[in-house]
């Protein structure tokens, strides 16, 4: 996978952690010798941001070498990278590589988890990032198989129950209404209730993201619209995670939304000097 983020901002994650020097390297030792170091797997894990590392050594100087890409797998042990450089410029970038491929390795794996649970039904992830890391955050749900469920609010139409509470018109209205000003985007309903989800269905709703639904309403829901043969998307959003997503897609969601691995323990990489 690319690199996402620019020469720019990663420096700017560099600078933020060695803004004037890094004190301790530069009172012990020299900087001229060239010394290595070595990034490794210490438990398995879907690997992800190892281009952004590799960059960051290059820009300070060092040369570098990619052995694993963003979205492989990598078995405990496995070495990911490697990079041969000036000592003051190795142990500048150490620790800020190595948290960047910790965290977004977690993403990317807690990711490869769900995908892996909910079989054939796609796992899109939210734009509920943390702030300032959309990239990265991005880059991570892709390299572990998942898809983005919403970029931000601007390619989008998802109607909230907050939309609908000042408009007038019938639901079959509003959603016309969509349809006519922008014919190339699905209509998607979020609703929060049985009686909610068969309204919008029969309306015309291309999309039902079911907020917080039970395993049986989301079977009920389904069944109403195989019944009336309406030709709806079902997403399960809210509280979905690897220990039930297949229980979602077996009560009849096509879909699976969450923003479960944005929460995920960051993987653990050694790193080693020689």
């Amino acid at each position: 996978m690319r690199c996402v983020l620019t020469d720019e901002q990663l420096l700017t994650l560099l600078h933020d952690d060695v803004p004037f020097g890094d004190l301790t390297t530069e009172l012990l030792l020299t900087p001229d010798p060239l010394i290595k170091i070595t990034f490794e797997a210490r438990q398995e894990m879907t690997v992800c941001c190892t281009e952004e590392a590799v960059r960051l050594f290059e820009l300070c100087g060092a040369k570098s070498e990619l052995l694993i890409s963003s979205g492989q797998l990598a078995t405990k042990g496995a070495v990911l990278l490697k990079a041969e450089g000036r000592t003051d410029a190795l142990f500048a970038v150490w620790k800020v590589t190595q948290i960047l491929v910790e965290w977004a390795s977690g993403v990317a794996s807690a990711t490869r988890a769900l995908v892996d649970a909910a079989g054939s039904a796609p796992v899109a992830c939210t734009r509920k990032q943390t702030p300032g890391t959309k990239a990265l955050s991005v880059k991570a749900v892709k390299a572990g198989g998942g898809v983005i469920h919403r970029l931000g609010l601007s390619e989008s139409i998802l109607l909230f129950a907050e939309h609908r509470q000042y408009l007038s018109e019938t639901p079959a209205l509003i959603l016309q209404r969509l349809k006519t000003q922008a014919p190339e985007h699905r209509r998607v309903v979020e609703v929060h209730d049985l009686d909610d989800a068969k309204c919008w269905a029969k309306a015309g709703a291309e999309v039902l993201q079911m907020d917080k639904f039970s395993l049986e309403e989301v079977g009920e829901c389904s069944a109403f619209c195989k019944e009336n043969k309406l030709p709806v998307i079902l997403a399960a959003a809210g509280g979905v995670n690897a220990k039930n997503a297949m229980d979602y897609v077996t009560a009849g969601a096509n879909l699976l939304v969450t923003s479960a691995p944005y929460h995920a323990e960051p993987k653990d990489v050694q790193v080693t000097f020689s």
